[in-house]
């Protein structure tokens, strides 16, 4: 249990308000192999690599204290306090299997040290101060459990995918969307047109992209008014309900409160915000969303520059679970086989964290503990980058049905015109879905399904033929670090 860790002391040693200069974090109490964590507890799990001759022990019990109480010596205000409780505690140590000199810490943090309902306290103690610190060559947050008493602080997404279908009065099968390419340089009006001719053909959605906010070559007041004109002239002559991801990400919260408002009055029943926009503004629209019956997509933008790299940074599952808890109905979590980041097993590990009420332990898709999520309501992934029909029945099996389906290029890039790349993507999806609820093996008989749709579908027969060999096989950054026994499914 302790891995290559060192006896520690359980307790302050006698002199420990004695000792002038640096204390040993471990020897300030840090270290406490023989805790059990409580279940009112915040629990943490790091990837440490320590620096050449700092023990493993000695440096869990550092991001122990530096991610709570410590400081570099000892401090005689820690009699102020009750130092033994408030104090982050790290019990458990296990050598990172094949990675050598690398430890998974567990540390506990008491319940009384987080303020109710904060993202930002949650990330300004667990990751505020320690990923600097000299001893570690390189710290990772791998992952953290939630009890039931803290996750209650928070509202959750305003919407969850059960409204989100009733309100959409769409069932049984993933939803499709688009992002309207290309991002920037559109004018309000050709926008618009892209947004119609796109859910004219069968989507359900589409999308503003990242970096789309109110530009020269386009206000955003412009391209609310003619994506929502879009929209609208595609419901009607669909009878469907459609909706654009309304990015209102912003300089300021009044200027995202105004564009929110905005798009409420033009009768818009999504809004889209940026991660980079910050956990308080996260946290802030999310809590305007649920007051106005409003959906709230998050697009994941700049999470790679801290979630990708394997030994230094912040696991993805963690900003999953931070996500669901901040309050967002939409994000963005990979697709295994399109051209972002994303190993099967690891996908799979977030999307359940986003999607079930209850996720077990399970090492092999990156789960490290537990996690009872207290009825806080489901969040839909949305899976984006670099995917096409051809690989539908690949989308099906590994995303299952409450699942955002995002073809940009592979809507927008079709030979024969946006509608037709719409129409491709729908025809394709309901093929497959129609073979799955006839209990057919679609994963393994998908081509020639989609190859029989694409007989009656010219559309879908042109999409298969332009991007029959469009594959993105490179290896992933960010895989499972114990031995999966299973293929991911």
């Amino acid at each position: 249990m302790a891995g290559a860790a060192k006896a520690g002391t359980s307790k302050d040693p006698k002199d420990r308000y004695k000792a002038g200069g640096v204390v040993p974090y471990k020897q300030m109490g840090y270290w406490r192999p023989e805790y059990v964590p409580k279940d009112t507890d915040i629990i943490a799990v790091f990837r440490i690599t320590p620096q050449e001759g700092v023990d493993a022990d000695e440096a869990a019990a550092a991001v122990a204290g530096e991610s709570s109480t410590a400081t570099w010596t000892v401090v005689w205000t820690d009699r102020l306090t009750d130092h033994d409780a408030y104090r982050g505690k790290a019990y458990r140590l296990d050598p990172v299997p094949g990675s050598p000199g690398q430890y998974f810490a567990y540390i506990a943090y008491d319940l009384d040290l987080f303020e109710d309902g904060s993202i930002v306290n949650v990330s300004a103690s667990i990751i505020g101060n320690v990923f600097g610190f000299k001893p570690l060559k390189a710290l990772r947050l791998e992952d953290m459990r939630f009890p039931v008493a803290y996750l209650k602080t928070f509202q959750g997404p305003p919407t969850g995918i059960v409204v989100e279908r009733e309100r959409l009065d769409k069932f049984g099968r993933p939803l499709l969307g688009a992002t309207i390419k290309p991002k920037l340089g559109l004018s309000g009006k050709n926008y618009g047109r892209v947004v119609y001719e796109a859910l004219k053909g069968g989507l359900d959605f589409t999308k503003d992209d990242e970096n789309i906010n109110s530009q020269a070559f386009m206000h955003w007041r412009d391209r609310f008014l003619f994506a929502m004109e879009g929209v609208n002239r595609a419901s009607a002559a669909s009878g469907e309900v459609k909706g654009h991801y309304l990015n209102i990400s912003a300089a300021t919260m009044e200027d995202m409160y105004e564009r929110a408002e905005f798009a409420k009055d033009l009768g818009s029943v999504i809004i889209m915000i940026d991660l980079v926009i910050g956990y308080t503004a996260i946290q802030s629209i999310s809590k305007w969303a649920r007051k106005n019956d409003m959906m709230l997509h998050l697009h994941r933008a700049g999470h790679s520059t801290y979630t990708r790299q394997k030994n230094h940074g912040v696991n993805f599952r963690v900003i999953c679970k931070w996500m669901r808890m901040a309050g967002v109905d939409h994000i963005h979590a990979g697709t295994v086989i399109g051209k972002l980041e994303g190993d099967p097993f690891m996908v799979k590990g977030f999307y359940d964290t986003l999607r079930e009420t209850h996720t077990p332990l399970n090492l092999q898709n990156g789960l490290f503990f537990d996690q009872d999520w207290a009825a806080l309501r489901k969040v839909m992934p949305v899976a984006s980058g670099g995917i096409h029909a051809g690989q539908m029945h690949q989308l099906l099996h590994y995303f299952g049905e409450d699942v955002v389906l995002q073809f940009g290029g592979g809507t927008i890039g079709h030979p024969t015109g946006i509608a037709a790349g719409a129409t491709a993507n729908r025809v394709a999806l309901e093929a497959m879905v129609q073979a799955r609820n006839e209990g057919r093996d679609y994963l393994n008989e998908g081509e020639e399904i989609l190859a029989n749709a694409a007989r009656w579908c010219s559309p879908l027969r042109t999409a298969l033929e332009v991007w029959k060999d469009i594959t993105f096989n490179y290896a992933s950054t960010d895989t499972a670090d114990f031995v999966p026994t299973t293929t991911a499914t």
